[in-house]
């Protein structure tokens, strides 16, 4: 039978996969990341089972083109995302390392 605890795992690892892979090549600017940050965790957190998520675009790694603009690539994103099931919470994350942008379970935890 599967756990609570997976579950929740199962979840993160959900959440984060679809952040990744939709909001890739996402046209944006330094002045317009705090709006893209925001958004992009008001979207995920409307999702069931997630209780927390923070998104964070590392600007030291935005590439700007020649028309002022960058595109958002695996390694500027920094996200941390917790889900609950019954009680059960995962802590998950997203981070460039590496040289590549990897999804990880930070810790999982039961209460009560």
């Amino acid at each position: 039978m599967i756990q609570d605890r997976e579950k929740a795992a199962f979840e993160a690892g959900i959440k984060l996969g679809a952040l990744y892979h939709q909001w890739i090549g996402t046209p944006f600017s330094n002045d317009l990341a705090p709006t893209i940050e925001k958004v992009i965790e008001g979207s995920v957190s409307l999702q069931p089972f997630v209780k927390d998520i923070k998104v964070s675009l590392v600007r030291e790694r935005v590439r700007e083109n020649p028309y002022g603009y960058s595109e958002l690539t695996g390694d500027v994103l920094d996200v941390h995302v917790v889900t609950e099931v019954n009680g059960a919470t995962c802590h998950a994350a997203l981070s460039f390392e590496h040289g590549y942008p990897l999804m990880k379970l930070v810790a999982i935890e039961n209460q009560g």
